[in-house]
């Protein structure tokens, strides 16, 4: 099985036989595509200068810094999951021939292998969807729908993901749910435990917080969430997206009892996600989908067994690499902080400094419009928000909730560093940061004022006589 190292281009020189390595990988996954392309396979010998050590096409390709949004599928699971793609095709609920028997074999195994990642006690205790908003749809109508004899009173925050918030909406305005959304600490993005407590009610029957919030990458104090949830008997869902394969995740000891996951923020595949719902003490839903029942009851339809392989794989991979990533991930983000804070300035980074996964930076840029900004860096691919929101020109509404304010809410960029990151790409971001900033400033009549040492706040600003005339 192939180093990580092979695929990063910059974390060190690379052996000359890792180098020819990596080319005969490149080759061969070239002659695979290619079969199944009915294509010429890639000349390795002629083009491989045209590939990043990566095995990316380096040719008119943007330096990639959203990895919040979606990671690259590392190549090791397409390796894993290119058998299940072209011979081992068959229905993994068919249990009357070898087809049947080959692909329920791989199902079973990506399942072990994210619950391992998880420490579940229960491979059973995963449940495939089609991706996180399935699962987080799932999880909260489901148990919303068959506690709701219990009671109809529900707690989530205000930084959810619009899933999550949309999903709380439906059940608030069209099945006579009450929902509490939770505000957030202005400076950290993190709840307030005593809010927590006092929003608790004897109906309450489901808590529902994120992990890591995918716009600013702050931690959630789930341990002490998972502590009071259970002390109270109250289901405590946690979307874990962006958590999951890059920071530690004890089920047991944080006391989730469903928790959301996606393979394509893991460097698997996209279009499978999962479900991870507690056996004990045993947590029930209702399912959303009418069918077959084919996981557990909970889910129906045929599940895509090469794509569970892909994200069984890119969680076995995630769970032996995690201290290594963390530590490259960390450095490289470090690097990034540095950089922005120390030749840029009038920036603010938004979200808890301390409380945080490294892999997901947030800055507002003074003086800047944030879409400006994005047009400027076209050859860095980073976003303005969550990739679910951010075509909207509305300021984020993640932002909002933590009390910054409009102009700098609009400013905001989100950096997302992930394994294959390079270090080139993070020295390239900080020069086109740089310029394309001070630029843009030199545009502004705010900075100008600001640099002429005028306090903004004490200027009343007035109508122009002329607004509103053609």
């Amino acid at each position: 099985m192939m180093r990580r190292a092979l695929f990063t281009a910059s974390r060190r020189c690379l052996p000359t036989t890792r180098s020819a390595r990596l080319q005969n990988t490149i080759r061969t996954m070239s002659v695979e595509v290619a079969a199944l392309s009915n294509t010429e396979p890639l000349n390795i010998n002629n083009d491989v200068s045209k590939f990043n050590l990566r095995g990316q096409f380096r040719s008119g390709k943007a330096a990639y810094l959203d990895t919040s949004s979606t990671t690259p599928l590392d190549p090791r699971v397409l390796d894993a999951m290119l058998p299940y793609m072209i011979g081992s095709y068959g229905n993994p609920h068919s249990r009357t021939h070898v087809y049947g028997w080959e692909a329920e074999h791989v199902v079973e195994q990506a399942r072990q292998s994210i619950a391992s990642l998880i420490h579940a006690d229960d491979a059973k205790e995963i449940i495939f969807t089609s991706g996180a908003t399935e699962s987080n749809n799932l999880a909260i109508k489901g148990a919303a729908h068959f506690y709701q004899k219990r009671g109809k009173h529900l707690i989530t925050t205000q930084t959810e993901h619009k899933c999550v918030l949309d999903s709380f909406r439906n059940l608030e305005q069209k099945e006579g749910y009450e929902v509490t959304y939770l505000p957030v600490q202005a400076s950290t993005g993190r709840i307030d435990m005593n809010q927590l407590q006092d929003a608790i009610r004897p109906d309450t029957i489901l808590c529902s917080v994120m992990a890591v919030n995918n716009e600013i990458g702050t931690l959630q104090p789930l341990q002490e969430i998972g502590a009071l949830c259970r002390q109270n008997k109250i289901v405590f869902h946690c979307d874990a997206a962006q958590m999951l394969g890059k920071l530690p995740i004890h089920v047991n000891d944080l006391q989730i009892d469903l928790m959301s996951m996606s393979s394509h923020k893991v460097y698997g595949p996209k279009g499978i996600g999962a479900l991870y719902v507690r056996r004990r003490p045993r947590v029930r839903l209702e399912p959303l989908l009418s069918g077959g029942g084919q996981e557990r009851g909970l889910r129906s339809g045929t599940l895509p067994h090469f794509l569970c392989a892909g994200f069984g794989h890119a969680c076995a991979l995630a769970q032996q690499e995690m201290e290594y990533d963390t530590q490259w991930i960390t450095y490289l983000s470090n690097k990034l902080q540095k950089g922005i804070e120390s030749t840029i300035p009038a920036v603010v980074r938004n979200g808890d400094p301390e409380h945080n996964y490294n892999g997901c930076l947030n800055y507002s840029f003074a003086y800047v419009e944030g879409e400006s900004l994005l047009m400027a860096l076209k050859n860095i691919a980073v976003s303005s928000g969550s990739a679910c929101t951010s075509a909207s020109l509305e300021p984020s509404y993640v932002l909002r909730a933590l009390g910054v304010d409009d102009e700098l809410a609009h400013s905001s960029l989100r950096f997302g560093i992930g394994r294959f990151t390079t270090e080139e790409e993070i020295d390239f971001c900080l020069e086109l940061l740089q310029r394309h900033v001070e630029r843009l400033r030199e545009m502004s009549p705010l900075w100008e004022m600001v640099q002429e040492g005028i306090d903004l706040k004490t200027i009343q600003w007035t109508q122009d006589a002329t607004d509103g005339h053609h």
